[in-house]
């Protein structure tokens, strides 16, 4: 898993037309290419949180950064994203709370397996919660690159909803569970979040 910089992926692109073609040469990683899958998916991600848009379709799609147009419609993009993952997190939790997640866990936590029933809800659970996590790492970047003083209050607002929907959901899915149980949740857990500003891919 590598840690990949929002702002250097922002600053491999010009202010109008960015084709992948183009991207993939002048967007190092260490000095060396991205492998093109990797590029895509970060590319694909800085869409996802609202950082770029694609236009177009496979030799002819080009990226444009900086696209919203006003703090209006740059928070409302925002909220549906926290919305959006606020459903899928809380559909997941369901099947969860209440039943075991791990089992067969050996002394030192140097091993363990996963409970055969819920597997396929924890790693969607942890795939939405690295998504808002992602979310709220491009949100502090955002908040500290701008100099709109109404927009940066927004963005608190948006991180302090993030926070206390994570928090509350942490709780929920650790009440109840074994000593040993909960370390491996919270390990799983801190491993999906990113510094701020990064992307974890």
């Amino acid at each position: 898993m590598q840690i990949i910089s929002i702002d250097y992926i922002l600053e491999c692109m010009n202010d109008e037309k960015n084709y992948f073609g183009d991207l993939w040469q002048t967007c190092l990683n260490n000095k060396k290419r991205f492998n093109r899958t990797k590029l895509k998916e970060i590319l694909k991600r800085m869409e996802v949180l609202g950082h770029i848009k694609k236009h177009g379709y496979k030799d002819d799609a080009y990226y444009v950064k900086y696209y919203h147009h006003s703090m209006e419609e740059n928070i409302g993009f925002i909220n549906n994203i926290i919305f959006t993952y606020e459903s899928k997190i809380n559909s997941t939790i369901k099947n969860l709370e209440n039943k075991k997640i791990f089992v067969d866990i050996s002394k030192g936590l140097l091993s363990s397996k996963f409970n055969k029933y819920t597997k396929s809800d924890y790693e969607l659970l942890l795939t939405n919660m690295a998504g808002m996590f992602e979310l709220a790492s491009s949100i502090l970047w955002t908040k500290e690159n701008s100099d709109d003083e109404k927009l940066k209050k927004e963005l608190k607002n948006c991180f302090k909803q993030i926070n206390e929907f994570m928090a509350e959901i942490n709780q929920r899915l650790l009440q109840g569970r074994g000593t040993e149980e909960r370390i491996l949740l919270q390990r799983d857990f801190t491993s999906k979040i990113p510094k701020a500003g990064h992307l974890k891919i």
